[in-house]
């Protein structure tokens, strides 16, 4: 079975991320801004429609998962996917981003629609493509090498966005915004369909994960469907005692947990000829440490990055007072990201995925509670203590995703079941939800400090706010992603061991 990957199947790899992350990151760090100072939203209802799109995005990140594994053509199982859904994704990214001239009720009727519209089309593609690193080969250091590249896409397609967005905004605009935001999505989403045709045609899927209960797909989304409250209710509990933060959320919340404790208790004390396939599938990652760990640290690290990229808008804006400045500061970010991505591979042989992980999360944090102490306006602090820790932050998302891919080569070795695309299903999902919080959290600190982004005499209180978003806040969920490592079983040994037993048990197939 070839372990190692050409050259161009890992830059042909690479561009989709390019291309999902001319949605990601611009969603993650212009989404809000333009929502609240654009589209005319309040930071309140755009809190609130962030945590609810996250929440639908648990259901059908999961069900993609399940259909993804299930799928069977000549272009294999998770390729596809990412040609059927490149259209619809590119449409979404426009609508999202378009403001019609609607009521205040209406708008947010028209956010709704169109967000939901965009992650659904994200899941649909981004959950087969995360999954197709798991079956491009079964070496888990080329997968390591592989993600490098994946993420220096990612973070070029970010760099586009994110670096440029402001003037091609300005410039196509002429002064009405909301034009400019919808012209310049019009030549971001002919971009990504280019860049999503090469990854379908330079990549190719070699290990061949099976389910073995035979049951077909139907089946198994109606068995899916029985047990969506065991993922609902606990989102739902959790995203309401976030928002509202008060005695009677909080109390749903611990009744919720409590039941979610017996209820997996009595699932894990079933004998396994008893459980349907899709309990199967849950049984197998709740008894998943390395995955359940990383389930953890997915969310903590994109609530540290995704908090850092979402208050940079804002913070550029007033509290430096350069709008456009936040664009030079996205290149220096990103130019960093892709040589910290495309490091990792060499220095997690050198070190150690486990120890360079917690590594890169307490020297991010560190670094960015620096950035409580930069004066006001002091751009050259702000670029270097910036651009510092987006090196050691680039090095997060990129062994995540490899790590994942451990996981699910641990359950194949110890269960004999490899449900490849419901493990990266459920890490997809959790980096989304992590960076809906984030937005969310962003947003509710703002409204805490009184901001209105259609009411300029609300800035000035707001500055200290937006100061603990770039510093306090997002390092201490990289210093409890730390902790939370520490635990993480996998070595570097393990994983070798593991990779060779499966190469002869599949060779023995």
């Amino acid at each position: 079975m070839t372990t190692k990957l050409p050259f161009y199947e890992k830059v042909g790899y690479a561009m989709g991320d390019a291309a999902a992350n001319l949605v990601w990151r611009g969603a993650l760090a212009y989404l809000a801004v333009f929502y609240t100072d654009t589209f005319g939203i309040s930071a309140a209802a755009a809190a609130m429609l962030f945590l609810v799109v996250r929440l639908s995005d648990g259901v059908t990140d999961i069900i993609m998962g399940m259909i993804a594994d299930r799928t069977s053509t000549k272009w294999g199982k998770f390729r596809p996917w990412i040609l059927w859904s490149t259209p619809f994704l590119a449409l979404f990214m426009v609508l999202c981003f378009t403001t019609p001239d609607f009521s205040e009720t209406n708008k947010l009727i028209y956010a709704y629609a169109t967000y939901i519209g965009l992650t659904l089309a994200y899941t649909v593609n981004n959950v087969p493509y995360s999954a197709l690193m798991g079956v491009m080969t079964p070496s888990d250091t080329e997968r390591t090498s592989l993600s490098g590249f994946r993420f220096a896409g990612a973070f070029a397609g970010g760099l586009l966005v994110m670096g440029f967005l402001p003037d091609l905004v300005a410039y196509l605009g002429d002064g009405n915004d909301a034009l400019g935001y919808q012209y310049t999505m019009y030549a971001f989403a002919a971009l990504l369909i280019v860049l999503m045709l090469i990854t379908f045609a330079t990549t190719k899927e070699r290990v061949v994960p099976t389910i073995d209960d035979g049951s077909d797909l139907k089946s198994e989304v109606k068995d899916l469907t029985k047990n969506l409250p065991f993922i609902i209710i606990p989102l739902l509990s959790i995203t309401l005692f976030f928002y509202y933060r008060e005695l009677y959320s909080g109390l749903f919340f611990t009744l919720v947990m409590i039941a979610m404790w017996f209820l997996i208790k009595r699932l894990l004390a079933n004998p396994s000829d008893k459980l349907t396939g899709t309990q199967r599938d849950m049984v197998d990652l709740l008894t998943n440490k390395p995955w359940l760990i990383l389930l953890g640290i997915g969310f903590l690290t994109m609530m540290f990055n995704g908090i850092k990229y979402g208050v940079i808008a804002y913070y550029f804006k007033y509290h430096v007072g350069d709008e456009l400045m936040a664009g030079k500061y996205f290149i220096g970010l990103l130019i960093v990201s892709i040589l910290g991505a495309l490091s990792t591979s060499y220095l997690s042989k050198k070190f150690g995925k486990k120890p360079l992980f917690i590594a890169a999360l307490l020297i991010s944090a560190i670094l960015t509670i620096a950035f409580y102490w930069v004066p006001q306006g002091n751009i050259t602090a702000i670029f270097i203590l910036g651009c510092s820790t987006e090196f050691f932050s680039a090095i997060m998302p990129t062994l995540f995703f490899t790590m994942l891919g451990d996981s699910a080569d641990y359950s194949e070795w110890k269960n004999g079941r490899r449900a490849t695309g419901l493990i990266y299903s459920a890490g997809t999902f959790i980096q989304k939800t992590g960076g809906g919080f984030a937005g969310a959290l962003v947003l509710i600190v703002l409204a805490g400090y009184g901001y209105d982004g259609m009411d300029e005499s609300t800035i000035a209180a707001s500055l200290p706010g937006m100061q603990l978003l770039m510093s306090w806040i997002p390092a201490g969920f990289a210093i409890l992603a730390a902790i939370l490592m520490m635990y993480y079983p996998l070595s570097t040994q393990q994983n070798k061991q593991m990779s060779d037993d499966l190469v002869q048990r599949r060779s023995a197939e």
